[in-house]
C-alpha cells in the first residue's frame, strides 16, 4: 500500500472514530437530559406525596382513672409526656408514660364544692369552676421545663389566672357557668341557684407598684335567658351561644351596655336534637352536634349587607355523638361516639381523615394536644393517650382546585392566602388562581408576541434583502439574551407608570401603527422605479423605524387630549367608575408589553429559520408556474415551514408560562381570577419565588409550593408533547411539497 492510499485509510479511520465519539457524545447528553428530567419529576413527586397521605393514630399508653371522680376536662402538655384530667373533687390527675402517674389538689375553699364547671377555648387552656360558696375557681395547667444535670425534665404544676386561686361571684351556689378569657380579661356568664343569669366581665390591670394584676368586675343580668340547656362563649369574648327549645341563639356582648339578641339559629337538623355545641380554633365557626350523629359549621357571611350566621356544610357520623373536640390552631375537629368510635374531621378540607374503632366503651371526654400531633381520651375506666401523625390536614383535592366556602367570605370562592398574623388561621391554598395567572399572563403576552414574531419572521426571510437581514436578525436574536430581571424591573418602574399616564395614546397606537405601516407600504409602490432599485430601496425596511418612531411620539402628545376629549380628563377614573373596570397599575397589559418583548426573539428566531429553510426549488417552481409571490408564500412557504412555525410558537408560549422575574415585577401580585387586562395577577412561578424563602420546611405551605412547581413542571411537559406531536403530524402531510 502506497503513501497515499495509507494516508487515506488513516484519515477514514480517524473520520470513523470522530463520528463514534461524536454519536456516543449526543446519545449520552440526551439520556442525560432525560434523566435529569425524570430526577426532576421524581423529586417533585417525593416532596408532595406527604400532601395526600392518610393520618395514622397509634395509642401511646392507657392508664387507669386515680380516683373515681367525674371528669371535668381532659389535655394534654405541648410534649406530649402528660396528660391530666380534672375532676370534679378539686384534685388533677397527671399521668405520664413511664406509669409514675401523681395528682395535685386545687386550692379550694374549705368545705366548698364544685358545682358547676366550664372550658374556655383549647388554646387557653383554661378551666373554670363554679364552687357552693358562690366563688370561682379559675385555673390551668402549666409544665416547667427545667433541665438538671443537662437533662431535659418537665414537671407538672398547677396555675391561676386570676392570680388568687378564687374570686367571689355571688352569695349562691353557682349551678350554670360559661367562660372565655385572655390576659386583659374574663368574661362570665352564669347562674347561682336562684336569680337570673349573670354576664360578668373582669377587667385586668397591672399595679406598677406590687406588678400584680388587679381585675375589676362589671356585671350585667341577662333575664332574657331561659330554659338554657348549652353556653358556649366565644374566644374573642364578643358574642355568646345559647341552646334553648332545640334553637341556638347569638347575643352580641361585646359592649356591656349594649348587649342584644342578634339572631336565632333553627340549626337543627331534620328529625334531631342539638345535644353539643363546640367551636373551632380561631373566632368564626360553631359547631353544632345532632343526636342523629350530623355535625354542621356555622359562621357569619355578609348575606344582603348583613353579617349573618349561615349553614355553611355538615359531616355525617355514623351514631351518635358522646364527645367533640376541636384543634387548638387548625380547623379539626375529633367525634367520639358510644362504640368507642374515633373519627377525624377537617372543615376547610372537607375531609373524613381518620376512622378508629375503640373496645373499652362509650368515649366521654376528647382533647387535643396543642400541635395537634397528639389525642387523650377517657372511656371505660381510664384514658389512653394517642400519638397523631396527620402534618397536612387541610389538603385536599376540593381545597386545591374546588371553590371553598371560607371562614367570613359570603360564598364559595377560590383564593391563595397561604400565611397571616394569627396562629388559628385558616389556611386558603386553592391553586386555581395561581395556575390561572400563569395562563393570563402567557396569553396575554403570546398575544402581544405572536403576530409581531411571526409577521416579521415572514418578512425577514421573504421579502427583506439580505443585507438588512443580516442586521436584523442578529439584532433581535441579541435581545433574547437580555436578563429578565431587568426587563422586570423596566416594566414595574418605568412602563407601568407611563402606560398609566398614556393609557389613551397607547390605545391609539394599536390602531396607529398598522395603519401607517400600510400606507407608508402604498406609498413605497407608487414611487418611481429608480427609488426601488437605488441603495434606498436596498434598505427600505430601514426607512419605517424613524416613521414609527414618529408616529410612537404623536400618539403620546395626543394622549392627554383625547383622555379630555373621550374620558373626562383622566383615563383611570373613567374605567374604573363609568365602564366599571378595576384599574391597577401593574396589570396584564404591562405583564404583555415586557413578557411579550422577552418571548418575540425566540419566537422570531426559530419561525424565520424554518421559512428560510424552505427550499429554494420550491419557491422557484412556484414563481416558475405563474404564482405571485403572495400565492407562494400562503400555498407553499407557509405550508412548508408550518411545523417550524407552530414549534417556535409553543416554545415561546412555554417559556412564558415559566416566566419568573417579569410577573413578580410587573405585576401587583394578587392572586386574582379575572381576565381584565387593566388588573393584575399571580403566577404559579412568581409565587414560588416570593414565598418558597419565607415557608418552613416540611409544612404544608411548603409542599403546597412544591405542587405548584409539580403542576407548571407536568404542564410545560403536556404543552410541549402536544406540540411536538402537531409538528410532526404537520411534517409528515407537507413533507411531500
Amino acid at each position: 500500500m502506497d503513501a497515499a492510499k495509507l494516508e487515506r485509510y488513516r484519515s477514514s479511520q480517524r473520520r470513523l472514530l470522530k463520528n463514534r465519539l461524536t454519536r456516543i457524545g449526543i446519545v449520552l447528553g440526551g439520556s442525560m437530559v432525560l434523566v435529569s428530567l425524570l430526577l426532576i419529576f421524581f423529586y417533585l413527586l417525593y416532596v408532595v406525596t406527604p400532601l395526600f397521605r392518610s393520618p395514622s393514630l397509634t395509642e401511646s399508653y392507657q392508664a387507669p382513672f386515680l380516683s373515681p371522680a367525674k371528669t371535668l376536662k381532659l389535655g394534654l402538655d405541648d410534649s406530649r409526656q402528660y396528660g391530666y384530667r380534672f375532676t370534679d373533687l378539686g384534685v388533677v390527675e397527671f399521668y405520664q408514660a413511664n406509669g409514675e402517674h401523681t395528682a395535685r389538689r386545687l386550692d379550694l375553699p374549705e368545705g366548698a364544692q364544685i358545682t358547676a364547671s366550664a372550658k374556655a377555648h383549647p388554646a387557653s387552656e383554661i378551666l373554670a369552676m363554679g364552687l357552693s360558696n358562690g366563688d370561682l375557681l379559675l385555673a390551668r395547667t402549666d409544665f416547667i421545663t427545667t433541665y438538671p444535670n443537662n437533662l431535659r425534665t418537665i414537671t407538672p404544676a398547677l396555675g391561676y389566672p386570676l392570680g388568687s386561686p378564687t374570686y367571689p361571684l355571688g352569695e349562691e351556689a353557682i349551678r350554670s357557668l360559661s367562660v372565655a378569657a385572655d390576659q386583659e380579661q374574663v368574661t362570665l356568664v352564669w347562674r347561682g341557684d336562684q336569680g337570673p343569669y349573670q354576664l360578668t366581665r373582669l377587667y385586668g390591670e397591672r399595679d406598677f407598684l406590687s406588678d400584680e394584676v388587679v381585675w375589676t368586675p362589671v356585671s350585667v343580668e341577662l333575664p332574657e335567658l331561659n330554659n338554657v340547656q348549652s353556653l358556649q362563649l366565644s374566644p374573642d369574648q364578643r358574642q355568646l351561644f345559647v341552646l334553648t327549645d332545640n334553637r341556638i341563639q347569638v347575643w352580641q356582648i361585646g359592649a356591656l351596655d349594649a348587649v342584644r339578641l342578634d339572631q336565632v339559629l333553627d340549626a337543627a337538623e331534620p328529625e334531631a336534637r342539638i345535644t353539643e355545641l363546640a367551636l373551632l380554633a380561631g373566632e368564626s365557626s360553631l359547631l353544632v352536634v345532632n343526636d342523629n350523629g350530623v355535625v354542621s359549621q356555622w359562621f357569619q357571611a355578609r348575606i344582603d349587607g348583613q353579617r349573618r350566621y349561615q349553614r355553611v356544610r355538615a359531616f355525617v357520623h355514623d351514631g351518635p355523638v358522646t364527645a367533640i373536640a376541636s384543634e387548638h390552631y387548625r380547623k379539626g375537629f375529633a367525634l367520639g361516639d358510644a362504640e368507642g368510635g374515633l373519627d377525624l374531621y377537617h372543615t376547610t378540607a372537607e375531609r373524613h381523615l381518620l376512622h378508629q374503632d375503640g373496645g373499652n366503651g362509650a368515649v366521654r371526654h376528647l382533647a387535643f394536644a396543642p400541635a395537634g400531633n397528639g389525642l387523650i381520651l377517657e372511656s371505660g375506666e381510664g384514658v389512653t393517650l394517642f400519638t397523631l401523625d396527620n402534618p397536612h390536614p387541610e389538603i385536599s383535592f376540593s381545597a386545591l382546585w374546588q371553590k371553598v366556602w371560607y371562614e367570613g367570605y359570603s360564598e364559595p370562592d377560590y383564593v391563595w392566602q397561604s400565611t397571616s398574623g394569627s396562629n388559628d388561621f385558616e389556611a386558603k391554598m386553592s391553586l386555581m388562581p395561581l395556575a390561572f395567572g400563569t395562563l393570563k399572563a402567557a396569553l396575554y403576552a403570546m398575544v402581544f408576541a405572536v403576530p409581531l414574531a411571526v409577521a416579521g419572521a415572514i418578512y425577514t426571510a421573504y421579502f427583506m434583502t439580505p443585507g438588512v437581514r443580516r442586521l436584523v436578525k442578529p439584532t433581535v436574536e441579541i435581545m433574547e439574551a437580555l436578563p429578565t430581571v431587568i426587563l422586570g424591573f423596566l416594566a414595574g418602574l418605568w412602563l407601568a407608570p407611563i402606560v398609566e399616564r398614556n393609557l389613551a395614546g397607547i390605545l391609539l397606537l394599536v390602531l396607529l401603527l398598522p395603519l401607517v405601516i400600510l400606507l407608508c407600504a402604498w406609498g413605497w409602490q407608487r414611487l418611481p422605479e429608480r427609488w426601488h432599485s437605488s441603495t434606498w430601496g436596498h434598505y427600505r425596511e430601514l426607512l419605517l423605524l424613524p416613521v414609527l418612531i414618529l408616529t410612537g411620539v404623536v400618539a403620546l402628545w395626543l394622549s392627554p387630549y383625547l383622555e379630555l376629549l373621550l374620558m373626562g380628563g383622566d383615563a383611570r377614573a373613567f374605567i374604573t367608575h363609568e365602564l366599571g373596570i378595576p384599574f391597577d397599575q401593574r396589570n396584564a397589559l404591562v405583564v404583555g408589553l415586557a413578557m411579550g418583548f422577552a418571548v418575540i426573539p425566540t419566537i422570531f428566531s426559530i419561525a424565520e429559520d424554518a421559512i428560510f429553510s424552505v427550499p429554494k426549488h420550491l419557491v422557484n417552481g412556484s414563481l416558475a408556474l405563474g404564482a405571485t409571490q403572495w400565492q407562494t408564500l400562503n400555498r407553499v412557504v407557509l405550508l412548508t415551514a408550518s411545523p417550524g412555525i407552530f414549534s417556535a410558537i409553543m416554545m415561546g408560549f412555554g417559556r412564558a408560562l415559566g416566566e419568573t422575574m417579569i410577573v413578580l415585577m410587573a405585576t401587583g401580585n394578587t392572586p386574582l381570577m379575572e381576565w381584565n387586562i387593566f388588573e393584575g395577577m399571580r403566577t404559579l412561578a412568581a409565587n414560588i419565588a416570593v414565598e418558597m424563602p419565607e415557608s418552613a420546611i416540611g409544612s404544608s405551605h411548603y409542599r403546597v409550593l412544591f405542587l405548584a412547581a409539580f403542576v407548571l413542571f407536568v404542564a410545560s411537559f403536556f404543552f410541549n408533547t402536544l406540540a411536538e406531536l402537531v409538528r410532526q403530524r404537520l411534517r409528515r402531510k407537507y413533507s411531500t411539497l
